[in-house]
């Protein structure tokens, strides 16, 4: 009988460890914990948050800055950064809402406009990283900081309201069983999320991403066009871009150069929380749309619960915090 409890705690001791190691390499398992936490605390808090329709509200609410993330994970898989996300995004709606409302253009014209516009700036600032060499951080501070005034220029201190029916598509709401709530947007993030996922986990180029926010170097003496790889990554961040300004424009019809002040942060928040390490190699989309789900998850349930926004970023900080050192704490007892 001793033998026999002795031999089931020596295996229960491998067994700890790899759990413990298959927790570490997950990219999903941290962020999706944190969510049932979150979830299950602001549940039994209070009595308004575990409803259909707050549910619905909390997806609704995710679409803007899970698109943002998207594009953003892709950046940070490089090993790079872009805090000019939420500014391309902001000039895309202007642009767009302008063009349909004071020039004259047919809304499905002035989005395509709107989307090739973001997909160059994208661009830009991957010429900017690969061809100078500067470091993503400044390049894109510069790039926001550019195109934070040319939208209050360009939109002369003045919002445009939409009223074209393809510009506020994604808003378009049905119901699921008579009662749940989604819209046409959530659509097209499950798409364009599976889109992206599929590219990063099963093309060469996915591969390639990886090779290069992992060892840059070396994934350029293996061959890799590390260059190529880099700028296509800021473009297609930039096509997520475009899409994200038009979920924008579908969630509120009205185009704001003040809006989504906070959007890179918010991206940049959900990327981290999802497990996507910010030198770059490891993470995905998955844990990205967990970590975003996190991030709007606790603005949601602290705004039901009555507590300040003011307090809710202190608490999407310390989060950040948290996310940061568990992921670090428990990959260093994995090895």
């Amino acid at each position: 009988m001793i033998t026999t409890t002795v031999a089931q705690e020596q295996q229960a001791v491998p067994r700890s460890r790899a759990l413990l190691k298959w927790f570490a390499n997950s990219t999903t398992a941290g962020p999706l914990v944190a969510l049932l936490v979150a979830i299950a605390v602001f549940a039994l808090s209070t009595d308004t948050f575990f409803t259909v329709d707050n549910g619905s509200l909390i997806v609704q609410q995710v679409l803007v800055t899970g698109t943002l993330a998207i594009g953003q994970t892709l950046v940070i898989l490089t090993a790079g950064i872009d805090l000019a996300n939420a500014a391309i995004m902001v000039l895309g709606t202007l642009v767009i809402a302008k063009l349909a409302a004071e020039g004259g253009m047919p809304g499905l014209a002035a989005l395509a406009v709107g989307i090739v516009l973001c997909t160059v700036l994208g661009g830009m600032s991957g010429t900017l990283v690969t061809w100078l060499k500067l470091p993503p951080f400044i390049v894109t501070l510069g790039v926001l900081s550019v195109l934070t005034a040319t939208s209050q220029l360009y939109a002369s201190g003045q919002s445009f309201p939409v009223t074209s029916s393809v510009l506020t598509w994604l808003g378009e709401r049905s119901y699921l069983f008579g009662q749940i709530e989604v819209t046409t947007g959530m659509g097209v993030m499950i798409l364009l999320t599976a889109g992206v996922w599929f590219a990063l986990t099963q093309t060469s180029w996915g591969r390639n991403v990886y090779a290069v926010g992992d060892d840059e170097e070396s994934a350029r003496l293996s061959g890799v066009n590390t260059k190529r790889v880099i700028l296509s990554v800021y473009l297609l961040a930039g096509f997520v871009y475009a899409i994200a300004a038009w979920q924008a424009l579908g969630r509120i019809p009205n185009a704001d150069p003040n809006a989504f002040q906070l959007g890179n942060l918010e991206s940049i928040t959900a990327v981290v929380i999802g497990g996507t390490s910010l030198f770059g190699g490891r993470g995905g989309i998955p844990g990205t749309i967990l970590g975003a789900l996190v991030v709007t998850v606790l603005a949601n349930g602290l705004t039901q619960a009555g507590i300040d926004s003011l307090y809710q970023q202190v608490a999407t900080g310390i989060l950040v915090i948290v996310a940061v050192a568990v992921d670090r704490l428990v990959r260093s007892r994995a090895t």
